[in-house]
C-alpha cells in the first residue's frame, strides 16, 4: 500500500485519502496506492475519495513526462475506480484539474465544496488528457461545454459544473458528515460514464468551435488536438479511449509540449533567483509613484489592485488632476470589464491620492519613479524623495534604458535602490524586470519579487546593461529586421513572416503601435557609443524626421486612415527603402518567410546567449520568460532559447554565422550558454 494513499474503514464506508503535497499530483505512488485501495474494498457500501491539504488532485506529475510511462497507468486506475464493486464518491475541494478531474469522472458521484474549480488544463502544456478526460467529460456535461473546457482551457466553478450536471452536490459545511448522510440513504448507482452516449449536439458544433479556436490559437496546435480527441467520444468508449491515450503519449514528445512545459517550469524557476533564496522580503503597504502618465498611472493601478495604498506625485496641480482622472478611468475600465466588482471601486479610490508635494511621500515603504527618460529629471526625483522618505525606504526606477547607477548617484544608502522595470500598460502586462545594482541588498531584491507576486507579475532578475534583458534583445531584433529591409524585404513581408511564426504582430506593426519616438531618442543617445564598423540603417530615423511616428500620427511604417488602426502599405515608405538600397549600392534580393523568421530568431537567441554569458540574466529561462511575458513571444514555442534548444544550437549558430557574414562587423556570435 502506497504511503501517500490511505484507506480507513468506518462501518460500511471506506475512506480513501490521497496525501501527496503540495497538490496531490497523480504520481506513480498515488496511482499504485489507489489501485491497492480498490483491491482492499470488500463489501463496503460506499468508498469516499478525498484529498488532504488545500486541494483535491490538481493534475499530473509533469516531471514524469520526459520518461517512459510507468505502471500503473492512470487510465487503468480510473477504470478500476469506475469498475469497483464498491461505488466511489469523490469529495472534492480546491482545484480538480487534469488527472484529478479524470479520477472524479470515474467515480459514481461527485460532491464539491463551495469555491471548487474544475478543468482539463492539458491543452496549456501542449497535450490532450490521457486517462479518459476527453471521452467521459462530454458524456457527462455535453459536447459544447466539454470543448470549452478541454480545448480552451476554461476553468469551471462549482456552480457552473452543478448547472451542467457535472457534480451532484455543492457542500457548505462538514464534507465528511455530508458523505455519511449520503451513504445512509445511498441512491441507485448511476450508469458508468464509459457506458453512456454523448448527449445530442448541433451538427455544426465542431465546425463552429474549430473556427473559434483558429482565431485564438495563434499557431498552437494542442487546442485542435483536443477537439480531434473529443470527436472520438462519439465512438464507443472502448474505441475512443485507447486513441486518446496513444495520442497523449505521442504529444508528450512534441516540440510544442516540451516548449509549454518549459514555460511552466521556467516561471517557477525565475521567481526564486539564487540571490534572494536566504533573504527576507520587507512588508510593503504604502507606495509612492512619481509620474502620472500612462506608465505611472498603470503602475498605480497595478498597486491598487494588489491591495496597497498609493500616493501619486506629479509636478503641478494640473498634472495632478490629469493623473487623478487617468487612474479613475483605469478603475472604471476594470469595473466595466468585470475585473473588479463595483463595490471595490470606492475602496480602491480611498487608497489612492495624488499630490504635487514630495512631502506626502514621507512614511511610504517604497517609491517607484516613472517619469520621462531623462537622466537629470530622474536624478531630481530621487533627490526629492530621499529628502522626504525614511533612510531605509526602498527607491526604485522604472527606467527602460538609462543606467540606474547614474540615476541613483549620490543617494544615501544605495543598498535600498533597484530597478523595477514595468511594461506598458503596467496594470496589464505580466512582466516585471527587477534590476540589481552592485549595492542592492538581497532583502530589497526579495521585496521586489514579493511585490511582483502580489501584483501577479512574472518577475525576472536582470543585471545592468543597455536595455536590460528585454529591450536589449528587442534592439538586436529590430536591427536585424532593418538589415533585412535594406537588403531586399519590405515591412509587410517581415511582419507577415513573424505573424506566421506565431508572434502577435511583426516588428514594424509593433513600432507603429507603440510609437517611433522613444526608440529614435534612444538611438540618438547611443550614437556616440555605437561600435565602430557596426552597420547602421537610418530608415527609421528618416521616418521620424518626416514626423511619421506611428498610429497616433496616422503615419509610420504604414499609413492609417482617419480613426482606423488598420495598417495599410505605404508606397512612400517602400520607395524610401528601395532608394536607400540603391544609394548604398545594395543589390536587393528576395527573402522567404522562413529566411526572415530564421534570421530574426537566430539574432534573438544569440543576444540571449550573450546576456546569459555576461551574467546579466541568471539563466536561459530568464531570457525566455522576459520574451514570453513582455514581448508576446508565442508561449507554445517556449521562448527564443527554448526554440534554439529545439532546433539545435549548432543549427542556430550556423544561421547566425550567415547573418554575421551579411553585415560584417555588426554581430558577436555567442558561445553556447549553460543549459543549452
Amino acid at each position: 500500500m502506497s504511503g501517500v494513499v490511505s484507506v480507513t474503514f468506518e462501518d460500511d464506508i471506506a475512506w480513501v485519502r490521497i496525501d501527496n503535497p503540495p497538490v496531490n499530483a497523480t504520481s506513480v505512488s498515488v496511482r499504485q496506492g489507489l489501485l491497492d485501495a480498490v483491491e482492499k474494498l470488500h463489501g463496503q457500501k460506499l468508498a469516499v475519495l478525498d484529498c488532504a491539504g488545500k486541494t483535491f488532485v490538481a493534475g499530473g506529475d509533469m516531471s514524469e513526462f520526459d520518461h517512459a510511462p510507468a505502471e500503473p497507468h492512470l487510465p487503468d486506475v480510473v477504470q478500476a475506480i469506475e469498475n469497483s464493486e464498491t461505488p466511489f464518491l469523490a469529495l472534492m475541494h480546491g482545484n480538480v484539474l487534469g488527472g484529478g478531474l479524470e479520477m472524479a469522472l470515474g467515480c459514481a458521484w461527485r460532491f464539491a465544496a463551495k469555491g471548487t474549480r474544475f478543468g482539463l488544463p492539458e491543452v496549456n502544456v501542449g497535450l490532450i488528457p490521457g486517462a479518459g478526460g476527453t471521452q467521459r467529460l462530454p458524456r457527462l456535461v455535453g459536447m459544447s461545454d466539454a470543448i470549452d473546457i478541454a480545448c480552451m482551457g476554461k476553468v469551471m466553478s462549482a456552480d457552473e459544473m452543478r448547472a451542467l450536471g457535472g457534480i451532484d452536490e455543492i457542500l457548505d459545511g462538514d464534507a465528511k458528515e455530508a458523505a455519511r448522510a449520503f451513504a445512509r440513504n445511498l441512491p441507485k448507482r448511476p450508469v458508468a460514464l464509459s457506458l453512456r452516449d454523448v448527449p445530442a449536439f448541433s451538427a455544426t458544433l465542431f465546425e463552429e468551435k474549430e473556427a473559434a479556436l483558429g482565431k485564438r490559437s495563434k499557431g498552437q496546435q494542442s487546442p485542435f488536438e483536443n477537439l480531434r480527441a473529443l470527436k472520438w467520444a462519439t465512438e464507443p468508449f472502448a474505441t475512443g479511449q485507447p486513441k486518446e491515450r496513444k495520442r497523449h503519449l505521442e504529444l508528450r514528445q512534441s516540440p510544442e509540449s516540451r516548449a509549454l512545459r518549459h514555460a511552466f517550469f521556467s516561471e517557477r524557476l525565475v521567481a526564486r533567483p539564487a540571490v534572494i533564496r536566504n533573504a527576507t522580503a520587507r512588508d510593503i503597504s504604502h507606495i509612492a509613484v512619481v509620474g502620472g502618465g500612462l506608465m505611472g498611472a498603470g503602475i498605480a493601478m497595478a498597486c491598487l489592485g494588489g491591495g496597497m495604498t498609493v500616493t501619486l506625485i506629479e509636478r503641478d496641480q494640473d498634472a495632478v488632476n490629469t493623473a487623478l482622472e487617468r487612474v479613475a478611468g483605469l478603475i472604471d475600465g476594470a469595473v466595466k470589464r468585470g475585473k473588479i466588482a463595483k463595490a471595490e471601486k470606492a475602496e480602491m479610490l480611498e487608497r489612492f491620492t495624488a499630490t504635487s508635494d514630495y512631502a506626502d511621500s514621507a512614511g511610504c515603504d517604497l517609491a517607484i519613479e516613472a517619469v520621462f527618460e531623462d537622466l537629470a529629471v530622474k536624478q531630481a526625483v530621487f533627490k526629492s524623495l530621499s529628502a522626504q522618505m525614511g533612510a531605509d525606504a526602498i527607491l526604485a526606477t522604472n527606467t527602460s534604458y538609462i543606467d540606474p547607477r547614474q540615476i541613483f548617484d549620490g543617494i544615501p544608502n544605495p543598498g535600498r535602490c533597484l530597478g523595477l522595470h514595468f511594461f506598458s500598460p503596467a496594470h496589464v502586462m505580466k512582466l516585471l524586470e527587477i534590476v540589481k545594482m552592485p549595492d542592492t541588498d538581497p532583502s530589497v531584491l526579495a521585496t521586489g519579487f514579493a511585490l511582483g507576486k502580489r501584483l501577479r507579475k512574472v518577475s525576472v532578475l536582470s543585471g545592468i546593461c543597455d536595455g536590460f534583458i528585454g529591450n536589449r534583445m528587442l534592439a538586436a531584433y529590430r536591427r536585424e529586421a532593418d538589415y533585412l529591409l535594406a537588403d531586399g524585404a519590405q515591412p509587410h513581408q517581415v511582419d507577415a513572416a513573424m505573424r506566421e511564426f506565431g508572434m502577435p504582430m511583426g516588428p514594424y506593426e509593433l513600432q507603429d503601435l507603440t510609437g517611433l519616438q522613444i526608440a529614435w531618442a534612444n538611438r540618438k543617445r547611443q550614437s556616440a557609443t555605437r561600435p565602430v564598423g557596426q552597420r547602421y540603417i537610418p530608415i527609421a530615423d528618416q521616418l521620424c524626421e518626416l514626423e511619421r511616428f506611428g498610429q497616433r500620427s496616422g503615419r509610420g511604417w504604414y499609413e492609417y486612415t482617419q480613426g482606423n488602426r488598420t495598417a495599410g502599405r505605404d508606397p512612400e515608405v517602400e520607395a524610401l527603402i528601395e532608394t536607400y538600397s540603391q544609394e548604398n549600392g545594395i543589390v536587393r534580393r528576395r527573402f522567404t518567410d522562413t529566411d526572415i523568421a530564421e534570421r530574426l530568431m537566430a539574432v534573438l537567441a544569440n543576444e540571449g546567449a550573450l546576456i546569459v554569458n555576461e551574467g546579466i540574466a541568471e539563466n536561459t529561462a530568464s531570457v525566455d520568460m522576459v520574451k514570453l511575458h513582455g514581448y508576446g513571444f508565442p508561449r507554445w514555442r517556449g521562448g527564443p532559447m527554448q526554440y534554439a534548444r529545439e532546433i539545435g544550437w549548432t543549427r542556430m549558430t550556423d544561421i547566425m554565422a550567415q547573418v554575421a557574414s551579411e553585415s560584417p562587423g555588426s554581430w558577436i556570435i555567442a558561445d553556447r550558454p549553460d543549459g543549452m
